[in-house]
C-alpha cells in the first residue's frame, strides 16, 4: 500500500538532495516520477528544484489556489507511463487543502507521495502544509543539519542587512543562505533576544 511521507528538517538538512536521489532511484529501475515544487520558490529558476551541492532537476510547480489532486490526475492522463512515486519538494508551502489532496492521491490511487519541507519559520510557528503533513502522514522523518555549535539545529533564524535576526514579518521571505541559518534552540532564543 502506497504511503504519505513527510521529510522534515530546518534549513540545509539536504532535503532537496534526498529527493532527488529518491527520484534517481525509481528512474534508474525504469519508473516514472512526478517531481513537484513551489512556483514562489523561484531561486533557481521557475520549476526548478536545486540542492546546495549542485544537483538539479526540473519540476512542475503548484501555486496555493490550485486543486493537486486535479492537477496530478490531469497530468497523469497526458502521461502514457503512471506515476510510480510523486515527490513534492518546499513542501511547507502547501495549503492544508493540497496535503489532503495528496493524500487522497495516496489512497484513493495508490501512488506513494514523499514531501520534503521546513518544519518551522523564523518565528519557531508551524508552517500550514507542515502542520498537517505532520498531522496526517503515515511516516515521518527527521533530517538533520547542525548548529554553528554543533548541536542538532531544529530552528531557523531569519537575517536583515546587517546580519541580525529579525523576529517580526511576512512568514514566507524566498531566501538562502544569506538570508536564513539554522540554529539549535539556545542559540535560536540568543539570536531573537539580542533584537
Amino acid at each position: 500500500m502506497a504511503q504519505l511521507y513527510f521529510y522534515y528538517s530546518s534549513m540545509n538538512a539536504g532535503k532537496s538532495t534526498a529527493l532527488l536521489q529518491s527520484a534517481y532511484n525509481y528512474r534508474e529501475r525504469g519508473m516514472n516520477v512526478l517531481l513537484l515544487t513551489a512556483l514562489i520558490d523561484d531561486r533557481f529558476g521557475k520549476g526548478k528544484i536545486q540542492s546546495r551541492i549542485g544537483l538539479g532537476s526540473d519540476a512542475e510547480t503548484f501555486t496555493s489556489d490550485m486543486n493537486l489532486y486535479d492537477h496530478i490526475l490531469s497530468m497523469q492522463a497526458k502521461d502514457p507511463l503512471n506515476y510510480s512515486c510523486i515527490f513534492v519538494d518546499e513542501a511547507q508551502f502547501l495549503t492544508e487543502d493540497q496535503v489532503n489532496q495528496l493524500s487522497d492521491i495516496v489512497d484513493s490511487h495508490n501512488i506513494p507521495v514523499l514531501c520534503y519541507g521546513i518544519r518551522t519559520d523564523f518565528r519557531g510557528e508551524l508552517f500550514p502544509g507542515s502542520k498537517r503533513l505532520l498531522a496526517i502522514s503515515d511516516k515521518l522523518t527527521e533530517l538533520k543539519t547542525i548548529c554553528h555549535c554543533g548541536k542538532k539545529a531544529i530552528m531557523v533564524v531569519r537575517k536583515d542587512e546587517q546580519g541580525r535576526a529579525v523576529a517580526q514579518g511576512d512568514q514566507v521571505v524566498i531566501g538562502g543562505n544569506s538570508t536564513y541559518v539554522s540554529l539549535c534552540r539556545k542559540h535560536y532564543k540568543a539570536a531573537i533576544a539580542g533584537n
